[in-house]
C-alpha cells in the first residue's frame, strides 16, 4: 500500500503539470510564512479544481466562507469573467488586510469584496443568487453556513467544502472534537437536503488525508 511520502510525491508530481504557480502565487505563500499565518490554505492542486469547477459552470458570482490569505480566492476570482464578482467573508481585521494586498498583487482587487467580522453575522445580509459557494472555516459552523449556502445558491450551482473528512474523524467524531462533530453534522444534513445532489471526494496527498464535499443545487 502507497504510503504518505508516495501520495506526496504523486501530488507534487501532478503539480508540477496541471498546477504550477505564478509569481502572485508564489509570493503570498513566501509572505504568509513570513508573517505567521497559518499554512492551512488548499494546495496548488485543490486550487486549480477548484478554479476547474467555477470555470466549468460559468461562474459569474462566488462567495468564499474563509479568506485567510487569499490563496483560494485567486484560484477562484481567476475563474470569473472580468465583470465578475468574488465576495469573501474572513473574521480576522489581519488576515483580511493581508487578503486584500494578495488580491491586489493578482490583479483582482477590482473583484473581489472582502467582509470582515463572524460569517454568521455577515452572511444574512447577502443577497443571492451565487454560482459557486466555497466553504473553508471553522467547521463547527459548517451546519449553519450550509443554510445561508443554501439560500444564496442558483439552481445548478455549485456548493463545495473543504476538510470534511477530518483524517477520518468523521466515522465517529469525538466528543470533544467540534470540528470533526460540525463536518458529520454537514454531512449528513447534505446527505438528506432533497436540493442537492452531493459527494464527496476523499483527497489524500500534500495536505494529508481529508476530503471535499461536491454538491449541486437541483
Amino acid at each position: 500500500m502507497p504510503d504518505n511520502q508516495t501520495f506526496e510525491a504523486v501530488d507534487q508530481f501532478i503539480d508540477g503539470l496541471f498546477a504550477s504557480e505564478d509569481a502572485a502565487l508564489r509570493r503570498l505563500r513566501q509572505r504568509a510564512a513570513a508573517e505567521g499565518l497559518p499554512h492551512i490554505e488548499v494546495s496548488a492542486g485543490q486550487g486549480k479544481l477548484l478554479y476547474l469547477l467555477a470555470k466549468l459552470i460559468g461562474a459569474r458570482r462566488i462567495l468564499e466562507i474563509g479568506t485567510l490569505g487569499g490563496y483560494s480566492g485567486i484560484w477562484l476570482g481567476r475563474a470569473l469573467p472580468p465583470e465578475g464578482e468574488l465576495v469573501t467573508l474572513e473574521l480576522s481585521e489581519a488576515y483580511a488586510a493581508f487578503a486584500r494586498a494578495s488580491f491586489n498583487e493578482a490583479g483582482l482587487g477590482g473583484q473581489t469584496v472582502i467582509l470582515t467580522g463572524p460569517a454568521l453575522q455577515n452572511l444574512p445580509s447577502l443577497i443571492g443568487p451565487f454560482d459557486l459557494v466555497f466553504l473553508d472555516a471553522n467547521k463547527d459552523d459548517y451546519p449553519a453556513y450550509f443554510a445561508e449556502a443554501a439560500r444564496l445558491l442558483r439552481p445548478g450551482g455549485l456548493l463545495l467544502a473543504d476538510n470534511v473528512v477530518r483524517k477520518g474523524a468523521v466515522l465517529d467524531p469525538p466528543a470533544d472534537d467540534p470540528m470533526a462533530n460540525g463536518a458529520a453534522q454537514f454531512l449528513a444534513a447534505l446527505a438528506a437536503h432533497p436540493e442537492f445532489e452531493s459527494i464527496v471526494l476523499q483527497q489524500v496527498g500534500i495536505k494529508g488525508h481529508d476530503g471535499l464535499a461536491l454538491a449541486r443545487r437541483r
